[in-house]
């Protein structure tokens, strides 16, 4: 103990304690703390929103939305989930399951849901798999709900699947599909996808109308409540203002909002 106290600088463990003694007052003195205090308690919510991240992608690709859906009221959880490490069977019924458990408290009213891209087909399977009673309205962004034919030409090479996880070779439009699999949707949807592409070689995989990923026609999908095709591209349709000002009005009105007509 001794050499330790002089390790430290001290000559003896009775100078010691007069030093600690006078770092405390110090502290108390100047209006700081010596242990850092907790944390003010959480705001009450009554309602909250659920962001899921698409895939090879993180929770950062939401915040815009986010901070949008907070200023509003909302609580937030903006989940981030390991998209290129496993199936979606064990992403939604292992990640997303405690994901939620952590995140929402059990007084909360509704809880709303705004995914983009594979995000909305893990939702679909835990939907499918977990009742919610207090489940509110759902916005997908750019959803491959029946599919993607890049999946279909790309998912067979091996740097795609090396790169993209086991989740994205289940996102094709053949037998395997978890997405048509899953079937039609029993709760509330709001579906805005996008009708610009900045990958022109992706774009070239798929028939008709896209967003360089998934194509209009794909992203819909049976029981849904409301559909819009905005002017904007896969990777970044969920951070157009547009995109979030439709979002909000769907989850407080169930609809998105008609564009007005050009004069």
């Amino acid at each position: 103990m001794t050499s330790f106290v002089q390790k430290l600088g001290y000559k003896n463990t009775k100078t010691m304690r007069i030093g600690v003694r006078t770092f405390i007052i110090i502290f108390m003195i100047s209006g700081c703390k010596p242990f850092p205090s907790q944390t003010a308690p959480k705001k009450d919510f009554k309602e909250y929103v659920v962001l899921l991240h698409g895939l090879a992608r993180s929770s950062k690709s939401m915040v815009p939305l986010q901070k949008a859906l907070s200023k509003k009221g909302y609580g937030t959880c903006n989940i981030d989930y390991p998209s290129t490490d496993y199936s979606i069977e064990d992403i939604s019924q292992n990640h997303l399951h405690a994901a939620l458990k952590r995140c929402i408290p059990d007084d909360v009213n509704r809880v709303h849901f705004v995914t983009h891209s594979m995000g909305g087909i893990i939702l679909r399977h835990y939907l499918k798999n977990n009742s919610m009673k207090r489940l509110g309205s759902v916005v997908m962004l750019s959803p491959p709900n029946a599919g993607t034919e890049v999946v279909d030409t790309l998912g067979n090479i091996f740097i795609f699947k090396a790169l993209n996880g086991p989740a994205s070779v289940q996102l094709g439009t053949g037998s395997n599909s978890v997405p048509i699999e899953l079937g039609p949707v029993d709760f509330k949807l709001g579906i805005l996808t996008g009708s610009k592409t900045i990958n022109p070689i992706l774009s070239a995989m798929i028939p008709g109308e896209d967003d360089g990923k998934v194509s209009v026609q794909r992203a819909q999908i049976q029981g849904m409540s409301d559909f819009m095709v905005l002017p904007h591209s896969h990777p970044f349709i969920m951070r157009s203002k547009e995109t979030i000002t439709q979002t909000i009005h769907f989850l407080e009105h169930g609809s998105f909002r008609s564009k007005p007509e050009k004069l």
